[in-house]
């Protein structure tokens, strides 16, 4: 049972698009935050992808990304830096498309009941690690692929990790147990209110 059914019972289809588009709105607002971290600043993005699956469920979440990436085809400026769907073309499409996948994997873990802090924070730091699947993808050559031709579709494997992944595996991590801890808390929270 996700966070959002114990805390608001059944789903009609209006409050299932209130989550929605709530939860666009938390994608986008936490895209735009920066944390001094070591060794790069890091962005809320990864965490608020996480938490929105995490509380709204596997399918919800899932559909909550799909909405915000397509305000930003739309041309909203909801990634990243004021980013908007310009960034599709870009070195990190492979990792917006990989939230998808990533919100709906968190999700499923609540789906299944596990709200245990452990677990879910194995849970979530094997869904992250997931996400450096389409995230490293991308510019090793699915971009050249896709008819995208830059100076970054044509970098070796060493020099993507060494770019796109090595300099945030750390922050990614603390995010992503982070966001089981919070979730497992707010759960025990609410069923401690319901006994």
């Amino acid at each position: 049972m996700t966070l959002t059914t114990m805390a608001l019972g059944r789903m009609t289809l209006l409050k299932q698009a209130g989550l929605v588009l709530g939860g666009t709105a938390v994608l986008a607002i936490a895209s735009q935050v920066s944390v001094p971290f070591f060794p790069v600043p890091m962005t809320l993005q990864t965490l608020a992808v996480l938490m929105v699956g995490l509380t709204l469920g596997a399918r919800l979440g899932a559909i909550t990304v799909l909405v915000w990436l397509g305000q930003a085809m739309l041309g909203a400026p909801v990634l990243a830096n004021f980013a908007n769907g310009a960034a599709f073309a870009g070195p990190t499409a492979g990792f917006l498309v990989g939230f998808v996948g990533l919100a709906f994997l968190a999700g499923l873990a609540t789906d299944r009941g596990i709200t245990g802090p452990v677990k879910l924070s194995l849970v979530t730091l094997a869904a992250s690690a997931l996400l450096y699947v389409p995230g490293l993808a991308w510019p090793l050559g699915v971009a050249q692929v896709a008819g995208i031709d830059a100076g970054w579709t044509t970098l070796d494997f060493g020099t993507v990790v060494q770019g796109f992944m090595a300099p945030f595996l750390i922050g990614d991590a603390v995010k992503a147990i982070l966001a089981a801890l919070i979730v497992a808390g707010a759960a025990n929270a609410l069923r401690n209110r319901q006994a």
